[in-house]
């Protein structure tokens, strides 16, 4: 029985513990404050992350790993035993994380290190991540772990909703005109993964009616295999997650903090659904 190795970056939003019991890798990415560079979940949990946020006037900025770090995460399993390792990266259309992934596996020749795109982010990557893990656990060979992320990742699915739009505003995504019609009239913008971009999915006017509406589009897609909520020091998560309880997936849900790298473009008070649809 094959032993592969399966490798993220801190896109995903994996919950530590559940990384940790299935033995992923995660490659972090950098995320800076001004001149204080830190990494994603390493030295700056999501918690430390939101309340930076919330007393930074400046936007914090991310950086894609660099080949080395996922070298050694290859080089690291290797020297473990492993046979090899699947490498599932955040959308190669939002980051130069995945060319990193590529460029690490050139440098460590005789080791069978497949990546893959997941062209989603946050917990639908993350998600995926969690199916290719138990596979893995369970014997899967690398050639069946690629075959399944391949076809698995066309049934990933988003909907999340932002609080405010200052973070699109600082980044330059969103004009300050649009953001402050949007404030008056409590405008909440709804968001879609889209052919590995993140898009706009609609928007509500108030917050509940913008919780009902992503719950709405998750049933939608349901029956589901797994399914996630996510948030960035969201005030309504207890809310959030009772209406979502009954949205009929085959797995138990999962409660994912939103990090660094996701919650540096959305801003605090983002929450959402993740799923894989059967």
């Amino acid at each position: 029985m094959s032993r592969i190795k399966v490798i993220t970056d801190s896109a995903a939003d994996l919950p530590e513990g559940v990384a940790a019991q299935l033995g992923i890798d995660m490659v972090s990415l950098t995320i800076r404050f001004g001149d204080e560079e830190f990494t994603d979940r390493v030295d700056l949990s999501p918690d430390e992350f939101w309340a930076r946020c919330k007393a930074s006037k400046v936007l914090p900025e991310t950086a894609a790993p660099s080949p080395g770090a996922f070298q050694r995460a290859y080089e690291h399993a290797r020297d473990e035993g492993y046979d090899g390792a699947i490498v599932l990266t955040l959308s190669a259309a939002l980051s130069a994380t995945h060319q990193s992934a590529v460029l690490g596996a050139a440098e460590v020749p005789g080791f069978d290190v497949r990546v893959v795109d997941t062209r989603a982010v946050s917990m639908a990557q993350g998600l995926l991540v969690l199916d290719l893990a138990e596979r893995a656990r369970d014997g899967a060979s690398l050639d069946e772990l690629v075959t399944v992320a391949e076809a698995e990742k066309s049934r990933l699915g988003v909907c999340a909703m932002l609080d405010t739009l200052d973070h699109l505003v600082k980044g330059g995504r969103v004009g300050g005109a649009r953001a402050l019609l949007g404030q008056v009239l409590s405008i909440k913008p709804l968001l879609e993964l889209k052919d590995g971009l993140v898009a706009e999915a609609g928007r509500q006017r108030t917050r509940a009616k913008a919780l009902t509406a992503i719950c709405a589009v998750a049933r939608s897609h349901a029956p589901l295999e797994r399914l996630a909520v996510v948030h960035g020091a969201a005030p309504d998560l207890e809310a959030f997650l009772a209406m979502a309880r009954d949205i009929d997936s085959a797995r138990p849900l999962v409660v994912s903090d939103i990090g660094s790298t996701v919650g540096t473009h959305a801003g605090p008070g983002i929450i959402g659904l993740c799923w894989v649809a059967q």
